[in-house]
């Protein structure tokens, strides 16, 4: 299936700002389903500097800088991604147990075991207490398929939380979600990774689009999209599973992948520095995830 992919975002500030500095990740990485096969950035006022690198993950990171004064920033990226077919879900049932994965986990040198591992530490805006602990515990027992074990948490929190985006920002804490139980995408990966975390197992947060589509009969709104997020879990001989607790579901052709990371502080989709700009300012996000074929 092959996509194209167009996020624009746009500040507007209620003073000039003189500089700012600043990164994104907004442009899909190249994954075993996935390739990004072009991409180009747009910046408005023009940047002084721009570049991309490659981070820790291998994540495409997008910088720039712009020097001179403005009262409004546009960032805009356009992107055609080819992302295979999904031929469903996989067997989950078989496999190594919760109690295989650890002691794998614990034993082997190969490579990607170890770099899984440090992803069961926790991160900045994901922690490992026993609250998560015991409120995954019921799902990682001994003897249990480890992806099976997986899936049923991401069954559960759809089926038991509420998708509110009026509850929580990316400040909110990520007990106050499993407390009131709701939240936004980003809030269920950070929930399903602290819990796994939690009792001994690799999650990393995954960050990038899920093509929506109108109701029967409806055209498709332009810019009517959004960035999405869920996670994967490591298991040792087998790779990194892909999980979409808001959904319900394993990640298939629809999901594009951007980046991923411990959690949403290492792939934000723009971040930065400003000087000026005054005390406020208004945001506005369009995406749109369109096929080509």
């Amino acid at each position: 299936m092959r996509y194209k992919i167009v996020h624009s975002t746009r500040y507007e500030y209620s003073a000039s700002v003189g500089q700012c500095l600043n990164m994104g990740y907004v442009i899909p990485r190249n994954t075993l389903r996935q390739k990004c096969i072009e991409n180009g950035m747009t910046v408005d006022p023009m940047p002084v500097t721009a570049s991309q690198r490659t981070d820790y993950f291998g994540n495409l990171a997008y910088h720039f800088s712009i020097e001179k004064p403005h009262d409004t920033l546009e960032v805009t990226a356009t992107s055609i991604v080819d992302v295979s077919q999904s031929n469903g879900e996989p067997g989950l049932d078989f496999g190594p147990t919760c109690a295989q994965v650890k002691q794998l986990l614990l034993e082997s040198v190969e490579r990607p075991d170890l770099l899984s591992r440090e992803f069961i530490l926790p991160s900045p805006l994901v922690e490992t207490d026993k609250g998560f602990r015991q409120f995954g515990s019921r799902f990682f027992t001994a003897d249990r398929p480890f992806l099976s074990a997986v899936r049923e948490l991401t069954q559960y929190i759809y089926q038991e939380f509420e998708y509110d985006p009026l509850f929580s920002d990316v400040t909110t804490p990520l007990q106050d979600v499993l407390e009131h139980r709701r939240g936004v995408c980003q809030d269920f990966a950070h929930l399903a990774i602290a819990c796994i975390r939690a009792n001994g197992f690799p999650a990393r947060y995954v960050s990038g689009y899920l093509e929506t589509l109108p109701p029967p009969g409806k055209e498709k709104l332009v810019g009517s999209d959004a960035s999405h997020a869920w996670f994967a879990v490591y298991s040792p001989g087998e790779g990194w599973f892909e999980f979409d607790p808001t959904n319900d579901q394993m990640a298939g052709h629809q999901h594009i992948v951007t980046a991923w990371g411990r959690d949403y502080t290492d792939v934000p989709p723009l971040r930065g520095v400003i000087y000026g700009g005054g005390k406020t300012h208004k945001l506005k996000v369009a995406v749109d995830v369109s096929r080509l074929d």
